[in-house]
């Protein structure tokens, strides 16, 4: 009976610590049983205190931000020092801190060390990550405040996804301003394009439908710039006029009118208050360069400048974007909220000193802005100016009709801006069409995929190998038909105006980007535009292009070239007045009456 009894205790004690076994192997698999989509739960968590987060399961920690943060896969989770609660920030996959590759001959030179490289203008200084000594205007720089926007989460919705197309990726970046490299692998783009042809039919729409605010208070220059309008609109029909090629507008009778009352009525007031670097000091070297050289050209400007702002028909914001971007953006903040105070503190200073913004709620307004992150920057506080942008983007905020399509010029040497300008003739083209660049956004590798070593018609390449003066580039870019203006990150390219550059017809793939000058200049007539998921028909599409048409195009690109030029001493017709003219043109339909 005692035996037996003792076998019992010694069987049922074997359970118990087979159970206890099966207990403590059950809460240690679930202490780090890993979810779907990767997510696990953490042994940070504190079990104690009831607070448990989810965490992808992989870690690469992020050291820029002052509370405890982890960036994990496509996840950042931000435990900020002032509160308690647990955010998560959705972050985009697969970041690199490679950057936007912007230099579009795509040497072994990346596009931020070479436009840091070229920047060798005496007005051009090395920009720092931050500068907290920019005293005009006042951006709020106190501790709380920074490490707020240091710490900035987004709530994981629609917007927050769109906000995030611009934001920088942690790592260790040597230069502030990098776009995140989103992997979208090969998918083909969304359908719901909005065409050349489309674009036209909304800017007639906006023509007819969009008006401005009506100013406060009616005032002598209004009455000149109806006028004007009036005169513009019953322009005598000019059908012939010497070194102008009529096919290039879309009415050259308007045009004409329109830049002759232009250079006759035309006054700028630009305002003077601001502190350099952001403001008043132009960079004339490298991708944004457009916006350099039209605020340098402007403020030495003495035809169009008025140094009284009553009798000021336009009113310009002399910032740089660039300059914006590189002094004041914080790395790794993941948050434009520095750089838009840093605006509205500007608008606030001079709202504060003069009435002509409030008289007529910024529309009489405008700015010229190159950098890929301006719409962003400006898409609120500036909603009513009108904005030249680099980045014209009709589904990012772009407004047809209100808002101009600022051409992004590459200038390597701005001292000689107009370098190897021109290129072959057409009989001695012999490549049907090149590309070469960096696999940046998704179409790109689309287009390598379908034709990079498959053609040999096709000269298609990724990045070119290094050559001195980019002269393998330029030698490509001289002896095509076509040079295919591929999208990156952003709807526009430097490659649209070097391929005028170099008089090769323009083939442009970038759904929704609203080419230069768009409220003038007939772009069917000088170039080619194809849709992002046509990418596969390329070569079929360009060789059905009879000759006398490409020819056609081709003698349209060198007549149009003149309008896409920089001069230290600006010309007629040359890009500087054509950005000054489509500003004017559209305020000139946007403008109501009191």
């Amino acid at each position: 009976m005692g035996q037996q009894l003792l076998r019992l205790c010694l069987l049922e004690a074997r359970r118990l610590i087979w159970l206890a076994g099966m207990m403590f192997a059950v809460i240690f698999a679930l202490y780090h049983f890993e979810f779907p989509f990767g997510y696990v739960l953490s042994s940070s968590s504190s079990f104690s205190a009831g607070k448990v987060s989810l965490v992808p399961n992989s870690h690469s920690h992020s050291g820029d931000s002052p509370s405890k943060s982890e960036v994990v896969g496509n996840m950042t989770i931000s435990i900020s020092s002032n509160s308690p609660s647990t955010f998560f920030t959705q972050e985009r996959a697969n970041w690199t801190s490679e950057g936007r590759d912007r230099n579009p001959e795509n040497a072994s030179v990346s596009d931020r060390s070479e436009s840091s490289s070229m920047n060798s203008s005496p007005n051009a200084t090395s920009p720092p990550v931050v500068n907290k000594n920019i005293s005009t205007p006042i951006v709020n720089s106190n501790i709380s405040t920074l490490e707020s926007e240091r710490t900035k989460t987004f709530d994981i919705n629609e917007n927050s996804r769109k906000s995030q197309k611009y934001l920088t990726p942690s790592g260790n970046n040597s230069y502030p301003n990098r776009v995140p490299k989103l992997n979208k692998g090969l998918e083909m783009p969304d359908s719901s394009a909005v065409s050349i042809s489309e674009m036209n039919g909304l800017l007639l729409q906006n023509r007819a439908s969009y008006r401005s605010m009506a100013p406060r208070w009616s005032a002598v220059v209004d009455r000149e710039l109806l006028n004007a309008k009036s005169l513009i609109e019953n322009a005598p029909i000019i059908k012939n006029y010497p070194n102008i090629y009529a096919p290039l507008y879309r009415n050259f009778s308007m045009f004409k009118r329109s830049y002759e009352l232009m250079e006759e009525t035309l006054k700028v007031y630009v305002y003077r208050e601001g502190e350099k670097p952001v403001l008043h000091q132009p960079r004339l070297n490298g991708i944004y360069a457009s916006e350099g050289w039209f605020m340098k050209l402007l403020e030495a400007n003495k035809k169009f400048l008025t140094r009284n702002p009553r009798k000021a028909h336009l009113f310009y914001l002399p910032f740089s974007s660039q300059m914006l971007e590189e002094t004041l953006y914080i790395a790794n903040s993941h948050s434009f909220d520095n750089l838009k105070q840093y605006l509205k503190n500007y608008l606030n200073l001079i709202t504060a000193k003069y009435p002509f913004w409030n008289r007529t709620g910024g529309a009489d307004h405008f700015l010229v802005a190159c950098h890929d992150w301006a719409p962003t920057e400006t898409n609120q506080l500036m909603a009513n100016c009108i904005r030249a942008l680099c980045n014209a983007d009709v589904k990012g905020g772009f407004v047809l009709g209100k808002d101009v399509s600022l051409p992004e010029t590459l200038v390597r040497s701005f001292r000689s801006p107009l370098r190897d300008l021109g290129g072959k003739p057409p009989s001695q083209r012999s490549i049907l069409a090149f590309f070469a660049g960096s696999m940046h956004g998704y179409v790109r590798p689309i287009l390598l995929q379908h034709w990079e070593n498959k053609d040999p018609d096709m000269k298609i390449f990724g990045r070119m190998p290094k050559s001195k003066g980019n002269k393998n580039y330029i030698r490509h870019m001289k002896n095509s038909k076509y040079c295919i203006c591929a999208k990156g990150y952003e709807v526009n390219s430097p490659r649209v105006v070097e391929a005028i550059f170099y008089e090769c017809v323009p083939v442009i793939i970038s759904d929704n980007f609203v080419p230069p000058f768009f409220e003038v200049l007939n772009w069917d007539s000088f170039a080619v535009f194809i849709l992002e998921k046509d990418i596969p028909n390329l070569k079929s599409i360009l060789l059905s292009i009879p000759e006398k048409r490409y020819l056609e195009m081709q003698m349209g690109v060198k007549k149009v070239q003149k309008h896409f030029l920089w001069h230290a001493k600006p010309e007629k017709y040359d890009i500087f007045h054509l950005v000054l003219h489509s500003v004017w043109y559209n305020r000139l339909h946007l403008i109501s009456l009191r």
